[in-house]
């Protein structure tokens, strides 16, 4: 499956109501992070986190986690590499869409190459996507294993399967960067809100 047919017979339609009054409206820019690292490394655990205290902060967000998104959007894609591709493609243009509304998109997604998340980032203007590199050593990893998912791939019941038969592609120059291994999840969350606090992307203290 590939996202490159576009047809002719679409034309833009420029809304009255835009990205600026949105953000107005609801009190805070909008702006994409985007959480990326292995199965296991704590991508979803820390965006949710980070999703609750941005809630109390009367944010506007909305988390996409890469299990969930695959049960409806997704649904129709495997995990060869072209299917992974379309899926973080399909991914970078609904948060552009959420970005447009106004909220605060967060993502959960391996997204292990580099040239996918280029080409999503490429979507958004300067500021506007954040990559957050959730890092962590794949023997934690593989310790967690909540999903029993590393154990299936060294059996060889899993094929492509990130960290183990196919490679992940570590950014090279995140804006944020947490290391799960080393740091406990509140410690995590508040270097994520302390990198939004200097960019100016927090309307209050935090």
């Amino acid at each position: 499956m590939t996202g490159s047919n576009k047809s002719e017979n679409v034309v833009w339609h420029e809304a009255t109501v835009t990205r600026a009054r949105r953000e107005a409206m609801n009190g805070h820019k909008s702006f994409v992070l985007w959480f990326t690292g292995l199965s296991g490394s704590g991508k979803s655990t820390i965006a949710h986190a980070v999703e609750e205290r941005l809630h109390q902060l009367n944010t506007r967000t909305f988390v996409f986690d890469g299990d969930n998104v695959r049960h409806g959007l997704c649904s129709d894609l495997s995990f060869s590499e072209a299917d992974r591709k379309e899926n973080i493609r399909r991914i970078g243009e609904m948060t552009k869409l959420f970005t447009e509304a106004g909220v605060v998109a967060m993502t959960a997604f391996i997204s292990p190459f580099r040239e996918e998340r280029q080409r999503v980032r490429d979507l958004f203007e300067d500021g506007d996507f954040l990559e957050v590199y959730v890092k962590c050593s794949l023997d934690v990893c593989e310790e967690r294993d909540v999903k029993g998912l590393y154990k299936k791939a060294r059996a060889g019941l899993i094929p492509n399967y990130t960290g183990i038969s196919s490679p992940y592609e570590e950014p090279e120059a995140a804006e944020i960067v947490v290391e799960t291994d080393k740091q406990e999840l509140e410690e995590s969350v508040d270097i994520v809100l302390e990198a939004l606090r200097r960019r100016g992307l927090l309307s209050v203290a935090v």
